[in-house]
């Protein structure tokens, strides 16, 4: 495992606006090697905004998004992909009429991943059984370990991860916790956008809480809990 004393991703002053509306106002955070990192907020803080910044589907108006030390504000989405940021979607974009297998090898074919590396995440995603089927016919749980094999298979070092617990049963959420925990093990970083507050605890000891676009709060979520403006935030949007 990377050392966490390094730092991976770093947001200086982040700004992004639609028209008159600020999405986002000076959110500045760092994130390190195997380390996993929880966001929330409630609807419309800007929770999938930063993780879009951060991929490159949106480009920041201010601020930096520093990663390994470099800016890359400027590099489009598939360059920061190579770079090693990769992401899964709250609705997985999986291939539907294509196999499970054929999607992983779509992706790996960016980073020249050979079949053997393909069946290994085939098995980490516990998706190796079903390989050979369509990608349209796999429940939701299964399309989300999808989406997410198939971000695996570019190798990785920042992985952002878009409310993978929506909709999963207290089985199907084991099965994501012990996976998200195995790669933070392995040194792959990981921010995770997610409403199930209980879920998002047993993978991590570190949140950042947005609020209307503002880090309101850094720490853990029990220290959360007991921050006024956290809890004026989250009852105001109710």
């Amino acid at each position: 495992m990377s050392s966490k004393a390094d730092t991976l991703l770093e947001l200086v002053g982040v700004r992004k606006q639609f028209g008159a509306h600020v999405v986002l106002n000076d959110v500045a955070f760092k994130v390190s090697p195997g380390e996993i990192v929880g966001l929330v907020g409630p609807n419309g803080s800007g929770k999938t905004t930063t993780i879009n910044v951060i991929s490159g589907l949106l480009r920041a108006d201010s601020g930096q998004v520093n990663f390994e030390g470099r800016n890359i504000n400027h590099l489009p989405m598939f360059k920061r992909a190579r770079a090693g940021i990769n992401r899964s979607f709250q609705v997985p974009k999986v291939f539907r009429d294509m196999t499970v297998r054929e999607n992983v090898e779509v992706a790996a074919r960016t980073v020249r991943m050979g079949p053997e590396e393909v069946e290994q995440i085939l098995h980490e995603i516990e998706l190796a059984e079903v390989a050979e089927r369509s990608a349209g016919s796999l429940t939701v749980n299964q399309q989300k370990l999808l989406d997410l094999g198939r971000a695996l298979a570019t190798r990785p070092k920042l992985l952002l991860v878009d409310e993978i617990g929506a909709g999963l049963n207290p089985a199907e959420l084991n099965v994501i916790a012990a996976l998200l925990q195995r790669l933070a093990a392995r040194g792959i970083a990981l921010i995770v956008v997610e409403h199930l507050l209980e879920f998002l605890n047993r993978i991590t000891e570190r949140v950042i809480v947005l609020g209307a676009g503002r880090m309101l709060f850094e720490g853990t979520l029990e220290a959360a809990s007991r921050d006024p403006e956290v809890v004026a935030a989250f009852i105001g949007a109710a």
